[in-house]
């Protein structure tokens, strides 16, 4: 059962985002401020190969302030568009490629303290290049992919090289799927991993 409301204010109204203040009753009786990223929500995809790779694409995160390795992805942004039919326009236009199989992986809450966004990740096989990537823009305009073995990329994350948490936890699921294991640790004053290219 969700805490009840008292009060909201919204503090910002953007593009992407609103930014809410609630003023939210607690068990105890008190009064707490809670404050609200309200998000659309958005889609990834775990595109596989017959090789098991994974395609990956690297992109410009101006928050964390580097290019990350990620899964293509993108908001649930089109009124009345499924999440499987974003996830299907994202591929494409991110990346050109179109998928013939596609099943769910995982539901997430990125970033469940502060943001509503949900998150669907898809598992796409049984892929094939029909067109360039879609003209992109801003950030997505200097997108670069890769395939990466799909072991490699579980390393990439075990590793801390790849910290996207959409990203993480579709290599992980897709993984689990594949019935992988991985016995590599870190130890627990691990420095955090510079950037990679």
């Amino acid at each position: 059962m969700a805490y009840e409301v008292g009060a909201s204010e919204v503090k910002y109204d953007g593009a992407i985002i609103r930014v809410r203040a609630d003023t939210v009753a607690q068990p105890d009786g008190t009064q707490a401020r809670r404050e609200v990223v309200e998000h659309t929500g958005s889609v990834a995809v775990v595109a596989v190969d017959d090789a098991r790779r994974v395609l990956l694409i690297r992109q410009y995160r101006h928050p964390a302030g580097q290019y990350l390795w990620e899964l293509p992805a993108g908001l649930c942004d089109h009124d009345g568009e499924d999440p499987l039919a974003t996830a299907r326009r994202e591929l494409a236009e991110e990346t050109g490629w179109t998928a013939a199989d596609w099943s769910t992986l995982v539901d997430v809450y990125p970033s469940p303290g502060i943001s509503t966004e949900r998150c669907r990740i898809y598992l796409a096989r049984e892929l094939r290049r029909d067109a360039p990537p879609g003209r992109l823009q801003d950030e997505e305009a200097d997108l670069q992919q890769r395939w990466t073995p799909l072991a490699e990329a579980v390393f990439e994350v075990l590793s801390g090289h790849i910290t996207n948490g959409l990203a993480v936890a579709g290599l992980l699921a897709t993984a689990v799927r594949h019935g992988m294991r991985e016995n590599r640790h870190r130890p627990g004053r691990a420095v955090w991993p510079t950037p990679q290219d």
